[in-house]
């Protein structure tokens, strides 16, 4: 019986993780069999000329290990000599405007009278009450990363996944971008059925 209890308390923290994350989309070539792929390599990005390339570092690594451990869970092993399929991300950070709608409330007060029937003060209570929405506009920051598959073969696209989230700054977190390509690999189970 206690048993029985405890499955709510449980399930709970794994609904609201799923239930938070960013949705995730994905497209991939339908003509691509995929149980044929099981190596893949990293296609090196070459603008080196960019000098927030060593900030970039940072997230690049961040990335490759976060996709690394997701398709070695799928049984894909890296290989840089003689890959399957050659994998590339682009991740882009720009500020959006968020609409945000705020509820707003009376100011609860309370009235004076006076009762000459008994000759005395009274007082009556009135409670806040709902007036409406106060709408505003924030600026944040977004993130989207895009996750890239290329037949090394055929040079063609077969599989292609993204999500768009917020983040706290130009530089995303190692949290934030884990949590973006689980969200994306997600969805990548659907790619094999």
């Amino acid at each position: 019986m206690r048993i029985l209890r405890a499955i709510p308390v449980l399930i709970l923290p794994i609904i609201l993780a799923v239930g938070c994350a960013a949705p995730a989309y994905v497209e991939k070539d339908e003509s691509a069999d995929f149980s044929r792929y099981k190596t893949y390599a990293w296609i090196e990005n070459t603008d080196k000329k960019n000098e927030r390339h060593r900030q970039n570092e940072f997230m690049k690594s961040h990335v490759h290990e976060a996709v690394n451990a997701q398709l070695q869970k799928e049984g894909w092993r890296e290989d840089r000599s003689r890959p399957d399929v050659l994998i590339s991300y682009d991740l882009l950070v720009e500020k959006a405007t968020r609409e945000q709608s705020n509820p707003v409330y009376s100011m609860p007060y309370r009235r004076i009278y006076y009762n000459p029937f008994y000759g005395r003060y009274g007082t009556i209570y009135y409670p806040s009450s709902f007036m409406g929405y106060d709408y505003n506009t924030a600026e944040v920051q977004e993130g989207t990363l895009t996750i890239t598959m290329v037949d090394a073969k055929t040079d063609k696209t077969i599989w292609q996944g993204w999500t768009t989230d917020e983040v706290n700054s130009r530089n995303v977190t190692k949290k934030e971008i884990q949590s973006s390509v689980h969200s994306i690999f997600r969805k990548f189970d659907v790619v094999k059925k």
